[in-house]
């Protein structure tokens, strides 16, 4: 055998790794919490708080709601007309967002958000947004050319389907609720809610098949 080993005759030495580095704006946020913590201002503890809510916020919650919705006729109901109700039972707090709406998309009708000033967005609900919702490429070619868009998200909307396009604001943010797939009877809300992708809870993609989650 040959090759470089470390001075234990291992080969745990054979590479060396980058060691992880702090950027210096990480290191500016890292110093004002320590001065904050030693001020009195903040507690370590609710900063871990306030950490672990924005990390708790992400497409999942969007998931686990559409999810109970397939399955649960009077649950969709509620998520449709009082959208905020419907959140408190997942213990979802929306009290940040002035206005939640969600809309349905059927075989005859689908929707597609965007928001073409900036990027407003359910961020509650589903976390950050992508990047690309927020590119000025998508805000421009969402309201003209909506169809060819969601096509390139491999969501092929029919002919005879009609697309509405809902413009998403600070005061009024949007979900949609996709077409359950075909073949997914019997399937558990767990199952389904790994299903339900982030681009199709704003409409521009199609929720997996059962063949592909």
């Amino acid at each position: 055998m040959s090759g470089n080993h470390g001075s234990d005759g291992s080969a745990a030495e054979e590479h060396e790794h980058p060691k992880n580095e702090i950027s210096k704006y990480g290191k500016r946020a890292y110093a004002l919490r320590d001065i904050l913590i030693e001020k009195g201002v903040l507690t370590a503890d609710v900063i871990q708080q306030q950490i672990d809510f924005i990390e708790s916020r992400s497409p999942a919650n969007g998931a686990r709601l559409v999810a109970r919705a397939w399955v649960d006729p009077e649950f969709k109901k509620l998520l449709l007309t009082d959208s905020k109700a419907a959140c408190q039972q997942f213990g979802l707090d929306t009290t940040g967002v002035n206005e939640f709406v969600v809309i349905e998309n059927t075989e005859q009708l689908r929707n597609l958000v965007v928001c073409t000033l900036c990027s407003c967005y359910p961020r509650p609900i589903l976390g950050r947004p992508p990047d690309w919702y927020k590119s000025l490429n998508y805000r421009r070619r969402a309201v003209s050319e909506p169809r060819e868009v969601m096509s390139e998200f491999g969501h092929i909307v029919p002919d005879d389907a009609e697309v509405r396009v809902y413009d998403s604001t600070a005061d009024v943010r949007y979900m949609v609720i996709p077409v359950r797939p075909a073949g997914t009877e019997g399937m558990s809300e767990e199952e389904l809610a790994a299903l339900v992708t982030r681009d199709s809870l704003v409409g521009a993609g199609a929720p997996l098949e059962p063949a592909r989650a």
